[in-house]
């Protein structure tokens, strides 16, 4: 209770009239990537609060684009209500989403979203956003000189994108430092040892674009102990994360609100399925952390939703 009254999302005033047969799948499910933790976390506590039923189907990564398909059939066969769906590709589930809506499901997207408008509802950080925050906060921290990479997540996925879109708008006539952008497939391995190239070639600054990504480079800078010649930023926050801020090593990161993506994903769902109107596309929120600002009461909040 008391992370959904922190998260300020619970609407006492909201009551159901039917329980809900739900079905989310996201990117990936892993115990070591605090959002995909907190945006399922806020799922179930939605589903709990709301008493309808909830299954998670998830690939074992987040590139795994065939498996999460075989997820998106195997939940279609179920006939639930609705399915909440976080697309790892912009069009390679388009036709299984066409064949879930012919049979009457309702589709939810959650944080990303496929080119062709298949969903009745998004809920998701506005990533062009996100992004250019970060590039705004970026600028600050480098001059004209300065040379910047960008490790991102997925190539071709909407978050990844976005973000890279709004980044490149946030450093305004800086952009034209960006040197490389490379893509470590949401895996914390490969983020690492492309940011270990990197660091051999160029940067003053390296961006990462989720929390693998970031991660990744946090542990590659720290461990070359490079913290005063490279500055990191990045999007995603964890406890790892928050340790490597601590150390010098991040300079500011976006943090997504991943609990309440889930909880008013779940929330927005059911109202809709009870025939109350909801809004199309609905931005969970974001927030620039930063050394000064980490262990202020509403940062505090966001950082640590579960202490």
């Amino acid at each position: 209770a008391a992370v959904v009254i922190f998260a300020g999302i619970l609407k006492p005033e909201a009551t159901q009239t039917k329980k809900c047969s739900l079905i989310y799948i996201p990117k990936i499910r892993d115990n070591t990537n605090d959002f995909w933790t907190s945006v399922i976390s806020g799922c179930k506590m939605a589903a709990e609060e709301y008493e309808s039923d909830l299954e998670i189907l998830a690939p074992d990564k987040e590139e795994n684009i065939e498996e999460q398909n075989k997820l998106l059939k195997k939940a279609i066969e179920q006939k639930p209500d609705a399915i909440l769906f976080s697309p790892s590709s912009m069009d390679a589930s388009d036709e299984l989403l066409k064949e879930a809506k012919e049979k009457g499901i309702r589709i939810t997207y959650i944080d990303s979203y496929t080119k062709e408008e298949l969903q009745d509802l998004t809920v998701a950080t506005d990533n062009v956003n996100a992004g250019r925050m970060l590039g705004e906060y970026a600028r600050k921290l480098i001059d004209k000189d300065s040379k910047i990479a960008i490790v991102s997540h997925v190539k071709g996925v909407s978050t990844a994108v976005e973000r890279e879109q709004g980044f490149t708008e946030g450093l305004g006539d800086y952009a034209d430092n960006i040197v490389d952008i490379v893509y470590c497939n949401s895996l914390y391995e490969k983020s690492y040892e492309l940011a270990q190239e990197l660091m051999r070639k160029y940067p003053e600054l390296i961006a990462g674009m989720n929390e693998y990504s970031a991660v990744g480079v946090g542990r590659a800078v720290s461990d070359a102990g490079a913290k005063d010649k490279i500055a990191v930023v990045g999007v995603d926050c964890s406890q790892e994360a928050i340790n490597l801020m601590e150390m010098g090593v991040y300079k500011g990161i976006i943090v997504q609100k991943a609990f309440r993506m889930g909880y008013i994903g779940v929330e927005e769902t059911i109202h809709m399925l009870n025939g109350d109107a909801v809004e199309k596309n609905i931005d969970s929120g974001c927030e620039l952390v930063t050394p000064e600002n980490m262990y202020n009461s509403d940062i505090e909040r966001l950082i640590f939703p579960f202490s």
